[in-house]
């Protein structure tokens, strides 16, 4: 295939040489000069590992860098059957992202394509989501291209560290493909076909959302740990890095399985997260630094009971009538630990909300839960009680058991924890 590329910084240049490497013929677009006559003469403009040997391979066989010339730019993407973005979208000082190169890229291209051939626009800058479905779609109609016909639109986020841009993109985890259309995700697929990787297409807003999902949970671990020094250091006498050198010594992070802990649900419970992040914010106050983020952790999971219990009034209309089905008591799957659990604070606002037909079940915690919480609700005995006797099925603990939810009935569910696919 053939692709052109605009912008050849870390983002750009990496994706350029590995399309090459994938044994497509790219053209790289580069309208700073400078940086342009360094990668012609076959060095790269930055250190980054191993992209040395990619450009010597690659340069004016399977890679070619041009200028931003309307000549230039006619031969390449006039050969093209995709268009990537890799410029730049420095944030302003609101914040929000600043989206001007990608326009004028996008202007640019249109303006110098003269065939009716279907090319695929594709964001490879990091964008918030509703970028493409908001703003890349009109901005595309708005120069004279026709959505569907001769151009379609994609978003494949980068997850490229710097210092091993090449491996993490030869090598990649994921492959990442949000597509506006059939056409542009067969064209998609057929780019990385080469590098047999595990390829995800998904709709155009997601795929922006996976990337600032990915850089802001990274963002708030460094941030969380940096509050965590801070308030180590006003208690005293705290050994900050053989405390964290221990943390990650937890079989959690030491085999990488923090999947449970990184995935939404109804927010946490059980006897020690709640007390413990209680009562170390009420420490971290006592010594001079009061911990923000951890405030607001504190926070956000006292109002999930409020939310969960607003979204599923919405989801079921308002409709009082129904007989609430809640499958799982306990704070989490295979225990019956009931202490500060979710279920039973979701039942109470539903209480609250004057929600009065509720039944529930779960594998093990009902004892448990009938001996914490004075609730007036029906318990159903077992799995198949509930699925005959409610009319609508609410999740609230991913007990394995309810895996075949979808399969066992055709009435409502409102999956709290996200554990049945999406129907």
């Amino acid at each position: 295939m053939v692709i052109t590329i605009f912008g050849l910084g870390f983002v750009g240049l990496t994706t350029s040489l590995g399309f090459a490497e994938f044994g497509h013929k790219v053209y790289g677009v580069e309208v700073n000069s400078e940086r342009l006559k360094t990668i012609k003469s076959g060095k790269i403009p930055f250190f980054e590992p191993h992209m040395d040997k990619a450009l010597e391979k690659h340069l004016n066989k399977n890679f070619f860098p041009v200028g931003g010339s309307d000549d230039e730019l006619k031969t390449a993407l006039n050969e093209s059957e995709a268009v990537y973005y890799c410029v730049g979208t420095p944030y302003g000082e609101d914040g929000a992202a600043d989206l001007k190169y990608l326009y004028a890229a996008i202007e640019q291209t249109i303006k110098n394509i003269s065939d009716k051939k279907f090319r695929v626009l594709v964001t490879k800058s990091t964008v918030p989501p509703k970028t493409a479905v908001d703003f890349v779609l009109p901005h595309v109609e708005k120069f004279g291209g026709k959505i569907g016909e001769n151009f379609g639109v994609g978003s494949n986020p980068e997850f490229l560290r710097e210092g091993h841009c090449w491996d993490d993109f030869i090598n990649a985890d994921r492959i990442v493909l949000g597509v506006s259309d059939e056409k542009s995700e067969k064209i998609l697929r057929k780019i990385y076909e080469p590098a047999n990787l595990p390829v995800f297409c998904v709709s155009l807003n997601t795929a922006e959302f996976i990337k600032y999902l990915s850089n802001t949970l990274l963002a708030t671990m460094i941030s969380f740990s940096n509050e965590m020094a801070s308030v180590a250091e006003n208690i005293g006498d705290i050994d900050i890095k053989k405390a964290f050198d221990i943390l990650h010594m937890d079989k959690r992070w030491n085999n990488c399985n923090m999947t449970t802990y990184v995935y939404p649900g109804c927010g946490y419970g059980g006897y020690c997260l709640p007390k413990d992040t209680n009562a170390f914010f009420a420490c971290s106050k006592k010594n001079g630094f009061p911990a923000e983020i951890l405030h607001q952790v504190i926070e956000i999971n006292d109002r999930m009971p409020n939310i969960i219990a607003d979204r599923i009034a919405k989801k079921i209309n308002y409709n009082k009538n129904l007989k609430l089905g809640i499958l799982g008591l306990s704070f989490k799957p295979n225990s019956d630990d009931v202490r500060d659990s979710s279920a039973a604070k979701v039942i109470h606002q539903l209480k609250n909300l004057g929600y009065e037909k509720i039944l529930a079940y779960d594998p093990q915690a009902i004892e448990e839960f009938k001996s914490h919480y004075d609730f007036d609700i029906f318990y159903c005995d077992s799995y198949e009680k509930i699925l005959e006797s409610a009319d609508v099925f609410i999740i609230l603990t991913a007990w394995d058991e309810f895996s075949d939810l979808n399969e066992r009935t055709n009435k409502k569910i409102i999956d709290c924890r996200y554990k049945l696919k999406a129907q």
